[in-house]
């Protein structure tokens, strides 16, 4: 179709879509998915081959969020039974981080539940990263913390810090909706601060909060306009015990369509799938490859990703290859650093891209999921915890009453079954999945 061979010309030319025709690319109907990841994928292709990145979560202080993030298990409120614990020790983190790198993940993103970090947080996860780095060479970190206080984005880069996430989850027009405790602002202040200390910044958005097509189209143009190098892409897991326990609104196909639009928009940006790409892709998770460049390994924050080696297999079996520590992420236009090198050449210069786009910046952590910090993932607490669990405690088991304004039962849609507690891994004496 006209639309689809209109976007790829944009894409491989780094030219930014208008808005109507990304929204047409969230209208195109299931019988045209296939037709959109194909366009989409050519535009993949052309910026990032046919590798995939791997990511690795660790969980540094889990739950216990003074936040009121409706999509979180670990907000204030949450009924949901996830872990809890406090700081892990640099050792503990190392330890795993390494399970991670073992299964072939290139960089390893430190979350921690909370508003922001205090000096004393930055202090012990600046020596989180370096026990990471003296004992894994190569290794990039990504840091996930909340909200930046002034300096702290440079104590992060003089620890060793490559990056840092911080989501800005959805519209500005709808933030207040998803969050009181904070605004859409300190997100993109924070996602500023990262820029401006040298991080390489990380942020993206979450999928399926009862959101409009325009408010995805919104929030990924905004997303462009700041100009991030990674652009983690989340599908609500409407956890039991939080506020969006009904919103299951998302298809398999609905989930291509979301992450074809945003390789458009972003085309030579890294798109990861973050939380929430078993429960809603589903089998479908092999198309979704030709489309994103990046993927979790393993176990998200708070709740279980499908098994690592699986992940393995599903990226080799759909004829791509795992990015190895000694390949460059981004294209040379990208990686290259420096004020200029984020926009697009010569004619294909758009409004809201590249560096230009910078606003007010210099030359994410109560995200919704994956490195964005508090992924959508987690349940109920009906789920025991296995003997042995450190540190682990449980909410209890009722579902909290709150419900998003005019939400109905559950659809026949829901698939709640797909959805497990992580009870293995960090914060716990059980080997983590990876």
């Amino acid at each position: 179709m006209d639309l689809l061979n209109t976007l790829v010309d944009k894409g491989l030319r780094r030219e930014l879509p208008t808005r109507e025709e990304a929204l047409a690319v969230l209208a195109t109907s299931d019988d045209d998915v296939l037709d959109v990841v194909a366009a989409a994928g050519k535009v993949r292709r052309r910026w990032f081959g046919r590798r995939v990145k791997l990511n690795y979560l660790v969980n540094l202080k889990s739950g216990l969020c003074p936040e009121d993030c409706s999509y979180c298990s670990q907000r204030l409120g949450s009924q949901a039974g996830i872990l809890k614990y406090s700081w892990l020790k640099p050792d503990e983190a190392s330890r795993a981080a390494a399970a991670g790198l073992a299964g072939g993940a290139k960089r390893v993103c430190l979350v921690a539940s909370g508003r922001g970090p205090t000096d004393r947080d930055v202090e012990r996860v600046s020596d989180t990263i370096k026990a990471i780095k003296d004992q894994n060479e190569g290794v990039e970190v990504c840091a996930c913390l909340g909200l930046l206080s002034d300096g702290q984005a440079e104590r992060l880069r003089e620890a060793g810090a490559d990056a840092y996430n911080h989501n800005l989850n959805t519209s500005e027009g709808t933030y207040g909706d998803i969050t009181t405790t904070h605004t859409y602002a300190d997100r993109v202040d924070t996602v500023q601060k990262a820029h401006a200390a040298g991080l390489s910044a990380c942020s993206g958005l979450i999928a399926g909060m009862g959101e409009s097509d325009e408010d995805l189209v919104d929030v990924v143009y905004a997303l462009r306009a700041l100009d991030p190098d990674s652009v983690p892409v989340n599908f609500l897991i409407p956890f039991e015990g939080t506020p969006l326990a009904k919103e299951w609104n998302l298809t398999p196909q609905r989930c291509l369509r979301i992450l074809a639009m945003v390789r458009f928009v972003c085309p030579d940006v890294e798109v990861r799938i973050a939380g929430g790409r078993e429960v809603h892709l589903r089998t479908l998770q092999p198309l979704a490859l030709h489309l994103a460049n990046s993927i979790f390994l393993g176990d998200y924050l708070t709740s279980e990703g499908q098994a690592g080696k699986a992940d393995l297999d599903m990226i080799t079996d759909a004829g791509f290859e795992v990015e190895n520590a000694g390949e460059v992420t981004l294209p040379e236009h990208r990686a290259a650093g420096g004020c200029g090198s984020h926009e697009p050449a010569g004619d294909a210069v758009s409004e809201g891209a590249g560096c230009g786009a910078h606003a007010e910046a210099g030359c994410g952590s109560h995200a919704g999921g994956g490195c964005g910090s508090h992924e959508n993932a987690g349940v109920c607490g009906s789920v025991p915890a296995p003997a042995g669990a450190a540190r682990a405690e449980t909410a209890g088991t009722e579902s909290a009453g709150a419900e998003t304004a005019g939400a109905e039962t559950a659809s026949a849609g829901a698939r709640t079954d797909l959805v497990a507690v992580r009870r293995r891994g960090a914060g716990t004496d059980l080997a983590p999945n990876a």
